[in-house]
């Protein structure tokens, strides 16, 4: 159950900060988003040019910035050499870029002010009956209440904690799949999740291990729920905006 929990959550994260991405791509100008997600757009895109290298696929149009549009440039069509692996060693690494970026500010900046408060971490189980599905969802907004207390909490807090949220925001959204590369994550994580539990059948210390992933997930998971909702909620009210103002 801990590598089903596992790769439930590494697709969730991939999904929820696809989406999120998405919402933001359509209240913000794609230069002004990239300007702000810009820490996590390096760190992305090394991850993408290390996978396009290990795999033998031709490095080109990718870019930082692009000036006609903003956004970020990746190569696109790749063509690994690689057959199946590769595409979705191209999708992995930016995804593990940015986890282990996360993981290494949250040492060098400290977390403790969010772990301290953060009880409700995420469940290493998942729901096995309808009441326990609904439990699951009650459990899941407690976590994103706690994080936004804790937060609150903090207030006026050091430019360390500040920081920290900072680059889990733009990390966490920066976990979105670049273009052509969505369905390589997809089967990276599927194919992690399968290796991750053959692994745990032969290692009785590589529960451990993994378990030791789950300080990461109590930083992506809570904070995206939390931008997936805003997100949601500030699109929908821009798009009743525009919707009045247009019969009025």
């Amino acid at each position: 159950m801990l590598y089903a929990a596992l790769t439930f959550w590494l697709l969730f994260v991939v999904l929820a900060a696809w989406a999120v991405q998405q919402l933001w791509g359509g209240i913000v100008k794609p230069r002004v988003l990239n300007m702000i997600l810009l820490p996590g757009t390096l760190v992305a895109q090394l991850g993408h040019v290390l996978g396009l290298l290990v795999t033998g696929a031709t490095v080109s149009n990718t870019a930082l910035y692009k000036e006609e549009s903003g956004e970020p440039g990746t190569t696109q069509n790749a063509k690994p050499r690689i057959p199946i692996i590769g595409p979705m060693v191209i999708g992995l690494l930016p995804l593990l870029a940015c986890a282990a970026a996360i993981l290494l500010a949250a040492r060098l900046l400290g977390d403790d002010a969010l772990s301290a408060t953060l009880s409700q971490a995420v469940p290493s189980t998942l729901p096995t009956s309808l009441d326990g599905a609904w439990q699951f969802l009650r459990d899941q907004v407690t976590m994103v209440e706690m994080l936004v207390e804790s937060t609150a909490a903090a207030f006026p807090g050091t430019w360390q904690f500040w920081l920290l949220i900072y680059l889990v925001v733009c990390l966490t959204v920066r976990m979105a799949p670049f273009p052509g590369s969505f369905r390589g994550s997809l089967g990276a994580i599927l194919l992690l999740g399968l290796l991750a539990a053959a692994i745990g059948l032969v290692s009785a210390s590589w529960p451990t291990h993994v378990e030791s992933f789950w300080r990461v997930l109590n930083l992506m998971v809570p904070t995206l729920m939390f931008l997936l909702l805003v997100s949601a909620l500030v699109r929908g009210a821009v798009g009743l905006g525009k919707l009045v103002a247009g019969n009025g």
